[in-house]
């Protein structure tokens, strides 16, 4: 009995000292990483002026100024963030853009307290990302890591200031929670964050997001609060580190972000779209309507179409598909293979370059009104259910209204069936367009809408 006893005790023993063990080389490991990445994690300090006029305290003179000539007043504003050296021999600094949009001045502390004036390299508001060059030696750098090998569940460490220059590299511990978060800043931005618990506040924007090799996997950029207040609630959230070189090396070598385009307006597969179209997953992205002229239209896409697969990617929701296509080199000669009327098709598409016609159709969403402030689309399954009429009618949808417009208030509404103009049929928006144009001498054109099994003509000036 002594005996077996003895046993126990000892292979307790042994557990409890590997135990140990292996949490000192856990703790090591962290302060390890931190150790090395600290010199590389910067502050930075924005500074912007305000000119305002004011009559907040009265003088004898007050009464001879009008508000054009009252005195002017400046007020300087000053902001607070971090950003990562990732090239110490060019001086390369990655942060966030709303750490340094519309500053006058910025300025960069590095851990060794030297300050430096940053010169602003490029910016881009659609992914929230700035690069920073200063002119410094002995700077140290954080080797970009691989996002798309990040799991959920690993451990992370977080670098940044979060208030103040007082609280300069301070370090949070947490693990990845959820990867590909879209839609949390801005419908319109591309987006596809890494989503962490690890602390993250104010002043970590543009921070390090550190895998616990040391290696750069995110660019830290948005928390989620839950309320009104600015702290960190235990969601934070980073830009991967592969989107993010992607968009520091545009932006040095070409001072914009290179981004392709597909042409269509696309929504979320949800369970009731997903059985009407019969689909057995509820993955991928439903195509509502393409924009003319578009690589989408050229490539022989459809309304109706569920693009569930873009070259090698699987594609997830329309946040994902954007991503993927803005990645995607112009000029690519891309396989897409597409749900539609119940069979997987594989189109070939062309994407081409995205420039500032083409970003409202870009992807999620967006704005297309013709002269007359509406935009219309052809007559598909979708919208045939969607405002209730047989999908085998002649004519196009009126799918958005400009509540400003004349159509708006000689009463056009989302939903019109448009089937003739003048005296000719239309059954396509190719037609409509081409018809319309036709009419643009006369300055005004008769369209003959129907809604609710109703027809009226509607007369509208043609507006340039």
């Amino acid at each position: 009995m002594r005996k077996q006893n003895y046993i126990i005790f000892i292979l307790v023993s042994a557990i409890s000292f590997a135990q140990n063990s292996a949490v000192r080389q856990f703790s090591k490991t962290f302060a390890d990483v931190a150790e090395e990445a600290n010199p590389s994690v910067v502050t930075i300090m924005t500074e912007k002026t305000y000119e305002t006029r004011s009559f907040q305290e009265w003088t004898p003179f007050e009464d001879f100024f009008s508000p054009k000539d009252s005195p002017k007043r400046h007020y300087k504003s000053r902001a607070i963030g971090s950003g990562v050296i990732v090239d110490d021999e060019n001086g390369y600094i990655l942060t966030n853009n709303h750490v340094i949009d519309e500053a006058d001045e910025v300025k960069v502390t590095l851990m060794d307290k030297r300050v430096f004036s940053a010169d602003i390299i490029g910016k881009d508001p659609k992914s929230d990302l700035a690069v920073l060059k200063i002119d410094a030696d002995d700077l140290s750098e954080l080797k970009l890591g691989d996002s798309d090998r990040v799991r959920v569940g690993e451990w992370v460490l977080a670098v940044g200031s979060p208030f103040s220059t007082n609280l300069s590299h301070t370090v949070t511990a947490g693990i990845v929670s959820a990867l590909g978060r879209s839609n949390v800043i801005s419908n319109d931005h591309y987006e596809n964050f890494i989503q962490t618990d690890a602390a993250i506040n104010p002043g970590n924007s543009g921070g390090a997001l550190l895998d616990l090799t040391g290696d750069l996997i995110g660019i830290n950029t948005a928390i989620a609060t839950g309320g009104f207040e600015r702290s960190n609630r235990g969601v934070g959230f980073a830009i991967p580190s592969n989107m993010a070189k992607r968009v520091m090396e545009d932006l040095i070598t070409k001072g914009y972000v290179v981004r392709s385009w597909l042409g269509v307006y696309i929504q979320e597969v949800d369970d009731k779209i997903a059985k009407a179209f019969e689909l057995e997953k509820r993955d991928g992205a439903l195509v509502s309507s393409i924009v003319d002229e578009s690589p989408a239209e050229k490539a022989g896409f459809m309304e109706g179409d569920v693009i569930i697969r873009f070259d090698e990617s699987e594609i997830r929701d329309p946040s994902h598909l954007k991503n993927v296509v803005s990645a995607t080199k112009p000029g690519t000669k891309s396989r897409v293979k597409v749900v539609r009327k119940g069979k997987v098709k594989t189109i070939q598409v062309v994407l081409e370059e995205l420039n500032t016609e083409s970003q409202d159709f870009s992807g999620v969403g967006g704005k297309q009104y013709n002269s007359f402030g509406f935009s219309v689309q052809n007559i598909s399954p979708l919208l045939a259910q969607k405002y209730n009429f047989d999908d085998d009618e002649n004519g196009v949808v009126v799918t958005k209204v400009d509540p400003k417009s004349e159509a708006y208030e000689m009463g056009v509404r989302e939903g019109d069936l448009i089937q003739r103009v003048g005296s000719d049929e239309v059954n396509s928006k190719k037609e409509f367009k081409k018809l319309v144009d036709s009419s643009k001498d006369d300055g005004a054109v008769l369209l003959l809408i129907k809604r609710d099994d109703v027809s009226r003509f509607y007369a509208l000036d043609l507006r340039e």
